[in-house]
């Protein structure tokens, strides 16, 4: 079958001589444009802004969460590079920067939580393996309060037992210290998830391996089995939680062995009905993590997503339109089971204005959903289903052209959200208003 290609700009540009055109012709123009390659952009924008993304506290102060004044990221292989001034010391104060956040990003988006930020009202802090649900309630109050469903991680990290291993510790009093804690944790998500009326997923992701070869891998992988197994013994109903498991290639001081592996982990999530957390950094640099999508999804019911930026490694750099986010975002839409696909926000960079990083991270997860719904998908479906390559390249090539940031910008005015130019302005004056004063 053969396709047309219209310079649609220079057929239609006499309409528009004389006088600048308006967002509404503007977008007129453009979805016109998109039409002729078979792309309805009212049901592209329609399913966006239906398209959540869990939006993560840890940008917003590097991970360190509030179980004491001044609590600082430390230990279970992960760190934060930058001190750039201004970062939440408490938890009103993380609050007001997600607000205006939410304010500078459009669409739809839950509120993704550690452990680590219990709020305790300022009594005595529980340890890890002694949370309750009562120490987060005061987190879903407000998001409620601004629409947001809450999804829940473990925090096996920035604590005296977590500087060697946790869930694979032959030591069993530290094994069974951090066993109790994700139990709490799945207790305290079904808490969420019972009262928001929406599943909370909750993620577990541990550090725990060698920074040297190890003499036997096979008994930390038998250890974490058994301790996986104990932890979601209790059956809790998937309308109040679901339970995900995240994988790592290596990590800061388990650079030869790490006992979560990928491989580990996609057999547990298999076999034990859980769903699998893809993170985006989180594998060697060579692989395409956006080709596993499609792989895994015929072997298991739902997957959870970081988006994230490695720069040669898992670190976690702030996520912007480039190849592998497109990729990503075309795998989601391309499955035909995007609410089986849950995405989550998951980097953090302390080196530059934090609510910039995060409002810009944001706003480009969501750039690249909408790249990816723009695809004239049925057509290079046809294209390829033909044997004719070259016109499915073309118009793979085209996409890049058409009028993308029209589509963009009216999907911002729609979510009543600033354009890209605003949004520097407003975060510029956040800045010098708010986080720089926090001294």
């Amino acid at each position: 079958m053969m396709i047309k290609f219209y310079d649609t700009a220079v057929k239609k540009s006499a309409v528009f001589i004389g006088g600048e055109m308006n967002q509404n012709q503007l977008y007129e123009y453009a979805k016109e444009t998109y039409a002729e390659y078979g792309v309805d952009t009212e049901k592209v924008l329609h399913i966006l802004k239906e398209t959540p993304v869990s939006l993560h506290c840890w940008q917003g102060d590097d991970v360190g969460g509030f179980e004491k004044a001044g609590s600082e990221l430390s230990g279970g292989g992960i760190q934060v590079t930058g001190n750039y001034p201004g970062k939440a010391r408490t938890i009103d104060e993380l609050r007001c920067d997600i607000e205006k956040v939410m304010s500078l990003v459009p669409g739809t988006y839950r509120i993704n939580l550690h452990a680590n930020y219990a709020d305790f009202g300022g009594k005595k802090p529980a340890d890890r393996d002694a949370l309750e649900p009562a120490f987060f309630e005061s987190w879903l109050d407000w998001a409620l309060s601004k629409g947001l469903k809450i999804d829940f991680n473990s925090t096996f990290f920035s604590h005296p037992k977590a500087e060697g291993l946790t869930l694979c510790s032959k030591d069993k009093g530290i094994r069974d210290f951090w066993i109790e804690h994700a139990k709490r944790c799945r207790e305290i998500g079904a808490f969420f998830g019972k009262k928001q009326g929406d599943p909370c997923i909750h993620n577990l992701w541990i550090a725990d391996g060698m920074k040297d070869l190890p003499a036997d891998r096979k008994a930390y992988r038998e250890i974490l089995c058994a301790s996986l197994d104990e932890i979601y013994a209790e059956k809790i109903p998937e309308t109040y939680l679901k339970d995900s498991v995240e994988s790592k290639v290596f990590g800061i001081g388990s650079e030869a062995y790490v006992a979560g592996s990928h491989e580990f982990y996609m057999g547990y999530a298999i076999t034990r009905g859980k769903l699998l957390t893809l993170d985006m950094g989180h594998f060697h640099p060579m692989e395409n993590v956006a080709d596993k999508l499609s792989a895994i999804m015929l072997f298991i019911k739902e997957i959870f997503l970081h988006l994230s930026r490695p720069m040669r490694w898992d670190s976690d750099h702030v996520v912007i339109l480039n190849d592998e986010l497109r990729l990503m975002c075309e795998e989601i839409v391309n499955s035909g089971r995007m609410k089986d696909i849950h995405i989550g926000l998951d980097f953090f960079d302390g080196s530059i204005n934090r609510i910039g990083a995060w409002t810009l991270g944001c706003r480009s997860a969501q750039k690249g959903l909408l790249a990816a719904l723009l695809l004239p998908r049925k057509r290079l479906t046809q294209s390829e289903d033909c044997g004719n390559y070259f016109e499915r390249l073309a118009l793979f090539e085209a996409a890049k052209t058409l009028p993308f940031s029209i589509l963009w910008n009216e999907y911002c005015r729609r979510c009543g959200i600033p354009s890209d130019r605003e949004m520097s302005t407003l975060v510029e004056a956040y800045d010098k208003e708010v986080t720089s004063k926090r001294v």
